[in-house]
């Protein structure tokens, strides 16, 4: 029985320190003690959570790098997938602005027939103007022929071949055509030159010209049709 008693009493002794010890907490009495043992603590803490993070990150930065590198190498293949679609995109608005230009020329002459070509060479010859166009005989071109582009004439077909052709250009020193002046209502002659330059010539003095006039074949000599 004594023996419980002091148990009684010591449990009881304890809980009513602890509960002063509260008290005194809550009223302000312990800061000052609590901050001495408290500080140290936390100082501790935050020195072991900042070298924590450090190791963490240090841990994780091999695979940061592999992941970015990664990233980088698939950025670069994407960038170079749309660069080569934004080529083709090119080529394929260029080709369309062709056709189209080709279109135009053909509605202008609904009468006529018109073969496309494309220019696959030139005259080494530094004083004459030729080039060589890959279609031919075969394809119904026959030595004479005007050669036009959607800017207007260029030549006339000057030798053929079952597949190919040589056309001779306006800037060529044996090219002369025959040509008229609408603007004006003057006739004249287009030349070309060593130069590769062009100049018309056979003009009336009398004749009033303006600048950027429209000059037209006159189909005078049956070299060319009028009106190209």
């Amino acid at each position: 029985m004594r023996e419980f008693l002091q148990r009684y009493w010591r449990v009881g002794a304890i809980a009513l320190i602890v509960a002063g010890v509260m008290m005194l907490a809550l009223s302000g009495y312990l800061a000052p003690y609590l901050r001495v043992v408290v500080d140290p603590v936390v100082g501790a803490q935050r020195w072991l959570a900042t070298r924590y993070l450090a190791i963490f990150q240090m841990a994780r930065s091999p695979a940061d790098v592999t992941a970015l590198l990664s990233e980088n190498e698939r950025l670069k293949s994407e960038n170079s997938l749309l660069r080569s679609q934004v080529i083709q995109l090119e080529e394929q608005q260029k080709d369309n602005d062709v056709l189209y230009s080709l279109l135009k020329v053909a509605r202008t002459r609904p009468d006529s027939s018109y073969v496309a070509a494309m220019v696959i060479g030139r005259d080494t010859n530094p004083f004459m103007r030729y080039i060589l166009i890959d279609q031919g005989s075969d394809s119904g071109l026959r030595h004479g022929m005007p050669v036009v582009t959607a800017q207007g004439l260029v030549g006339r077909i000057d030798a053929v071949t079952a597949n190919a052709a040589r056309v001779q250009l306006l800037t060529d020193p044996g090219s002369a055509v025959n040509v008229r002046l609408p603007d004006s209502n003057a006739d004249g002659m287009l030349t070309g030159a060593v130069t590769g330059d062009i100049s018309l010539e056979m003009i009336s003095q009398e004749a009033k010209l303006q600048p950027g006039e429209i000059i037209l074949t006159s189909g005078l000599g049956g070299t060319y049709p009028s009106n190209i």
